[in-house]
């Protein structure tokens, strides 16, 4: 038995596994991940992040903002004959579009924000002034839209840019990203940039409103009232989900606490209701085209194991009611708010500057390893996903979030399974990222909280933000595998269960090895 270090029986989950058992799980990790704008990906360390991620991830599509942004430098003017003219500049575009399919990326385009010669006013938003009005001419909108994609399609050929999802711009419904939060402003911008890109290929796939925050149940209801209206065939909703209650601001840095899951599960599905209350529009795909714990780059909260066994919960479940769901963002290459000081600054990234991967990396690529297996799913409940393999095999992911009530927190769980045995003989496999295991942050800590990294430093960091990985033998009883999983407080496991027997080679002795003494 596992010493369960003060835990007690509550904490013990005895899970049964039967020939016959089911459980519904739709995994779709790796369809899109966030980026920061789109000019960053003109820059050294974002491409050695983007890699690492693809490595031992591997996504499929990528969406930011920025791409009409003055430091993509697309949309430009001059004057000839008295007169202001138009032209289009794609190389910075040429550049960042050939790293994408370098590493087996496809764009989630979001078209946004307005280029300054474009702009009907001056408000901006971030470090890097993006703005946010509407056009001052839509026709110009539209035609820089239309040469956007036919410059795409002619690149990387029809086929496969229209593959690529589009969105049309960020967050309307705050008044930060959209002048005034002007909701019939932003459905006229909707409407003549779906009829435009639909004029340049029917076969592209256009949604919106990717709406976040309080209001979004009022922009979607009211969305949806627009298209049915206007007989816009809308090919899916985008909208997005963060999951923390106000932060407290102190220096650099926002402090908050987690929403109750139930209550960010529950808001998800009242956009699926919407939806499905127009009999044209029922069905239809919802992607959240961002989601995370905390919506501030400087959300401490990203940097933590904690983050790491939340976003394992949500990725069991946003499935539910959502065709897809992109982390906010891949990278901590990122300048919303500014450059960061340090390299743990609370950042969305998955990797830390420096090519330092986070415990909830690890969250994606477990989840990344469920998906390859094509396996059904067999259990879930909220602390645990199982799958069974087509040869009879296990694997999944198992979390243990921390509580503010002393009555929900575990100090450690213990998972106690029973599976049918097919096999004689099997291997245990677990990769346990946890607080004492794979804690980058607490190294950075302990060294100090050093804002500018030596190359040593990076180096030694970096060796502790790998999981732990341990191996057992397990041999069936009465025709069953017992196993115990114990999973510490904030800890998130990936587990297999494999048959096979041990294949020794001619006069190999394995117990007669270990068993040797000085």
């Amino acid at each position: 038995m596992v010493n369960l270090g003060g835990a007690t029986e509550n904490d013990r989950k005895k899970i049964v596994i039967t020939k016959d058992s089911k459980a519904f799980f739709h995994n779709n990790v790796d369809y899109c991940v966030g980026t920061g704008r789109m000019g960053l990906a003109l820059t050294e360390e974002y491409q050695e992040e983007l890699r690492l991620v693809q490595k031992e991830i591997g996504f499929k599509h990528i969406r930011g903002h920025g791409l009409f942004c003055d430091d993509m430098a697309i949309f430009q003017t001059y004057e000839e004959d008295g007169k202001v003219r138009v032209e289009y500049n794609y190389t910075y575009l040429d550049r960042v579009m050939d790293a994408y399919k370098k590493v087996g990326l496809r764009p989630f385009l979001e078209l946004g924000f307005m280029p300054k010669k474009l702009a009907s006013g001056s408000q901006t938003i971030f470090y890097w002034q993006g703005n946010t009005t509407p056009p001052k001419d839509y026709d110009m909108w539209c035609n820089m839209v239309h040469s956007l994609l036919r410059h795409l399609m002619g690149r990387y050929g029809e086929e496969e840019v229209i593959q690529w999802p589009i969105e049309v711009w960020n967050e309307p419904n705050l008044c930060g990203f959209w002048e005034n939060a002007d909701m019939q402003e932003y459905f006229k911008l909707f409407h003549r940039t779906f009829d435009a890109i639909k004029e340049v290929n029917p076969g592209f796939r256009v949604g919106g409103p990717a709406v976040c925050g309080g209001t979004d149940e009022k922009w979607i209801q009211a969305f949806m009232e627009y298209c049915h209206e206007n007989h816009i065939p809308v090919d899916f909703v985008t909208r997005h989900h963060y999951t923390i209650d106000p932060p407290e601001c102190i220096g650099h840095y926002a402090y908050s606490e987690l929403m109750k899951a139930e209550d960010g599960f529950a808001n998800l599905k009242t956009t699926r209701d919407i939806i499905d209350s127009f009999p044209e529009y029922k069905g239809l795909q919802i992607h959240i085209t961002e989601f995370n714990s905390s919506y501030t780059p400087q959300g401490v909260i990203h940097d933590t194991n904690l983050n790491a066994a939340f976003i394992a919960q949500q990725l069991s479940r946003l499935g539910d009611v959502n065709e897809s769901y992109s982390y906010w963002t891949f990278g901590d290459v990122f300048e919303e708010l500014g450059v960061p000081f340090t390299p743990f600054h609370g950042g969305f990234g998955l990797v830390a500057n420096g090519c330092i991967t986070k415990p909830t990396f690890w969250t994606f690529a477990f989840y990344k390893k469920l998906e390859e297996s094509e396996a059904n799913c067999v259990y879930k409940d909220d602390n645990i996903v199982v799958l069974k393999r087509a040869n009879g095999d296990y694997l999944g992911v198992a979390w243990n979030i921390a509580r503010k009530s002393a009555e929900q927190g575990k100090e450690k769980m213990l998972l106690e399974f029973t599976f049918p045995a097919e096999q004689e003989e099997y291997c245990f496999l677990t990769k346990t990222v946890d607080e004492e295991t794979c804690n980058p942050l607490k190294v950075w800590h302990d060294m100090g909280e050093p804002a500018n990294l030596s190359e040593e430093q990076t180096k030694l960091i970096r060796e502790s933000s790998r999981p732990f990985v341990k191996t057992e033998r397990k041999k069936q009883e009465d025709g069953n595998i017992c196993v115990e999983l114990p999973v510490n407080e904030n800890g998130v496991v990936y587990f297999e269960l494999n048959a096979g027997k041990v294949n020794p080679d001619r006069g190999y002795d394995y117990d007669r090895v270990v068993s040797l003494k000085a």
